[in-house]
């Protein structure tokens, strides 16, 4: 398809980028030390550390991992954190030795825990005390071999370190003793790391930085393979979009969305990281009032969040007294920014909320609304420097613009398959480099791309996504249910709830029995929040349950 949409590029704008620029996410974390070395890099909880500082951590932790655990370039190490410096530490520790990053939901089951760790191949992983117990009950069925256990306060001073550590063992949190083998206490870790030497590893832009997983429409979880170099072209991809309204070295950032998920990361991390951003992290976004009042600490200029966070922010009776003189972009992604919102959004704090669009498998941007704009657009913007679009249909011909088609993409920040999945891969991507996305979409005369409908079977809620097929298997395990299946409805909160239609094998089956067994085996936002019991459910000629039946039933 022809770009279009570059005659609609902000002023400045370039149409590609070189994706080479560095050679790996070492190189790029290494310039911003020396660049912004004792400026303040992360903010957590009271507790700030410089880019200097940030580097030594790093540097300890890489050393452990190569003199002590005997890691190798390549291997895998899974990261169970949330926001907060540790995951920082672990993250550029973990490059700098050379390994590959498994991100992991810390509020993952022992069941989705063990799938994703078996999956990837990894006996190493780094998890916060409070979720510990979760590897514990997985760990038998896992190759886990090296267990980092991490309590929250362990990078604040060691007075503040005792009182916040205690603090939180004192309200049940977590128990002071771990029962998993393997033990290791990341305050010791570091202790030897600091005394290990860090033999240096070359890294190129081919070699593997996440496998950062995705769930599938057959509801197997994929592990996406993001290379150096798909990550550093999406950096300097979004970078060109913004740079025009960015100070290095001089801007405050946000980041209440989890690092492990693919936006924030890109955004949060290694985007702004290029600009010598101060980080602030909010360790739990979901208590709206701390995360109020944390935000009235800091003249932050840079935003991002889904579209509900920012819906949940606008209705706390305290955000309107906030200071926004400062704030420069503000950020919507992981689902679609409702115009309501938007609008209130700019109503409140001065700012246009700007909605990008993207998927794991493109690490993860794709288009973005100019931010030259002064509000809500209703598009998901233009594609992004060195990005190529197609509309297609279902024989896989390119439509003309403004036809609805399945959206295509190919460019730089296209993932190079999915782990260990060859078929999956190649259901996907192309030979000639370009990804199905499974959206449909129609692209304007301007170049300005419209999603018209999500993949068949997503179900999107709060910004995560939730794949039915994963949900019906854990329902139908439990032994008062004949047959279910699963829907995602329209939620003004949520984005979307999950609704299960359910075929009862006993007579004496209850949705409250179906949410406590559901409880052990799915993180909470996939467990459906309604439920319709039936006597039968609709199905094709060949007996395959029909999804489509049941939504087309609930619009009606």
């Amino acid at each position: 398809m022809e770009k279009i949409w570059l005659k609609n590029y902000p002023k400045n704008i370039p149409h590609e980028i070189n994706p080479d620029s560095f050679t790996s996410l070492t190189d790029l974390f290494k310039l911003a030390v020396k660049q912004f070395g004792e400026k303040p890099a992360l903010y957590n909880l009271g507790t700030t550390i410089t880019y200097n500082t940030l580097e030594k951590k790093s540097r300890d932790f890489a050393a452990y991992c190569q003199q002590h655990l005997k890691l190798q370039k390549g291997d895998r190490i899974a990261i169970m954190l949330p926001n907060s410096i540790q995951y920082f530490v672990a993250l550029f520790g973990a490059f700098l030795a050379g390994l590959t990053v498994v991100n992991i939901n810390p509020l993952y089951t022992p069941r989705e825990l063990e799938h994703q760790v078996n999956d990837a191949g990894t006996d190493t992983i780094i998890v916060l005390a409070n979720f510990v117990h979760a590897v514990q009950e997985a760990l038998s069925k896992t190759k886990l071999k090296n267990v980092i256990v991490t309590e929250i306060g362990d990078m604040f001073s060691k007075a503040k370190s005792h009182i916040v550590n205690f603090a939180v063992r004192r309200k049940g949190k977590i128990a002071p003793n771990y029962n998993a083998p393997h033990i290791i206490r990341f305050r010791e870790l570091m202790k030897k790391g600091k005394r290990a030497k860090l033999n240096e590893v070359s890294l190129s832009g081919d070699d593997i930085a996440f496998l950062q997983y995705t769930g599938g429409t057959t509801g197997v979880s994929k592990g996406a393979i993001l290379t150096h170099r798909n990550i550093l072209a999406n950096v300097e991809q979004t970078y060109a979009w913004v740079s025009p309204v960015i100070d290095s070295g001089n801007e405050i950032i946000i980041t209440a969305l989890p690092l492990y998920h693919i936006f924030s990361l890109l955004a949060n991390c290694f985007l702004f990281l290029k600009a010598g951003i101060l980080n602030v992290l909010i360790t739990n976004a979901n208590d709206i009032s701390g995360l109020v009042k944390e935000l009235s600490k800091h003249q932050f200029t840079v935003i991002t969040g889904v579209n509900t966070l920012f819906k949940a922010l606008l209705r706390h009776k305290n955000f309107k007294d906030l200071d926004f003189s400062k704030l420069k972009v503000a950020l919507g992604g992981g689902m679609a920014v409702h115009k309501s919102v938007a609008d209130h959004w700019q109503e409140v704090t001065g700012a246009a909320l700007l909605e990008g669009y993207g998927l794991t498998e493109c690490s993860p941007v794709v288009c973005c609304t100019p931010i030259h704009l002064k509000a809500y657009h209703g598009s998901i913007g233009l594609p992004i420097p060195s990005t190529e679009l197609k509309v297609i249909d279902d024989a896989g011909n390119s439509l003309p613009t403004g036809e609805i088609g399945e959206l295509c993409v190919r460019g730089p920040q296209t993932m190079r398959g999915y782990w260990n999945k060859i078929e999956e891969t190649a259901n996907v991507l192309c030979e000639e480099g370009w990804l199905k996305t499974g959206d449909v979409v129609r692209i304007d005369p301007e170049g300005y791309v419209y999603i018209v409908d999500r993949k068949k079977d997503l179900i999107v809620v709060s910004g995560y996504n939730v794949y039915p097929n994963e949900i019906e298997e854990v329902i139908a395990g439990h032994p008062g249910v004949l047959e279910v299946a699963v829907i995602g409805i329209d939620s003004d909160k949520t984005g979307e709830i999950i609704k299960a239609f359910v075929v009862k094998k006993e007579s004496t089956l209850t949705k409250e029995s179906i949410v406590d067994f559901c409880r052990d085996r799915l993180i909470t936002y996939k467990i459906p929040r309604r439920f319709e019991f039936r006597d039968e459910l609709p199905k094709s000629n060949v007996g395959k349950i029909l999804r489509r039946a049941l939504k087309e039933e609930e619009v009606l």
